[in-house]
């Protein structure tokens, strides 16, 4: 069981804070929407949280029950699927997979044949990732995440380039996959996103005048 802390957080751009002082507390099995704008911070604080940005102020710590999980480690309990994380076009979905399972498993050991079938992309297995829409991108990167094991899911914007049965695929994998799992979801207040969240945080919160 995951625990995170976040301890007085803050980054900035420049001279600029886009948040500071940021505190929270997430539990094993939360499930925590952090709302803001476009330009917020929201997408950094959850890149700072996945351990790929660094904070200038604070810490970010993950537990795995009364342990401290180290900064090394961290890559292992988190899995994250973001507009901005680019797949290998050069790959076919099977490829794509296959690579992603290397570094991180799949629940439940999962042939890369029953994903596909669970991404619902079965026509486009040996399709290379170039060919694809944006649309069935978002969908692989969304199931890689949701499916990988790792017992800590962030998700940014997970609705971006979805059509509205897409979102319903979404909302039924999260249902499906993810119930056990520490969810953390940035959005722009869009419901589809985050109608599992039981709690929010919001960026905006934490901005400050100073630019010191």
């Amino acid at each position: 069981m995951t625990s995170i802390t976040i301890n007085n957080l803050g980054k900035k751009f420049g001279r600029e804070w886009i948040f500071r002082q940021l505190t929270e507390e997430i539990k094993p099995d939360d499930k925590l929407v952090i709302l803001g704008g476009n330009g917020s911070g929201k997408s950094t604080l959850l890149q700072i949280i996945s351990g790929f940005v660094t904070p200038n102020e604070g810490e970010v710590i993950f537990k795995s029950g009364e342990i401290k999980i180290t900064q090394e480690e961290i890559k292992n309990h988190v899995s994250l699927a973001s507009p901005y994380l680019q797949l290998i076009d050069d790959f076919t979905l099977s490829e794509m997979l296959e690579h992603a399972a290397i570094f991180k498993p799949f629940l439940n050991s999962m042939a890369v044949a029953e994903i596909i079938s669970v991404l619902e992309l079965d026509r486009a297995s040996e399709k290379f990732l170039r060919q694809f829409s944006s649309g069935m991108k978002q969908r692989v990167k969304l199931g890689m995440a949701i499916l990988a094991e790792a017992p800590v899911l962030l998700l940014d914007e997970p609705a971006s380039n979805l059509d509205r049965a897409a979102i319903d695929w979404y909302k039924k994998m999260i249902q499906t996959y993810a119930t056990n799992k520490t969810i953390l979801v940035c959005s722009n207040a869009i419901t589809d996103e985050y109608f599992f969240c039981a709690r929010e945080l919001n960026v905006m919160n934490y901005k400050q005048s100073s630019k010191s």
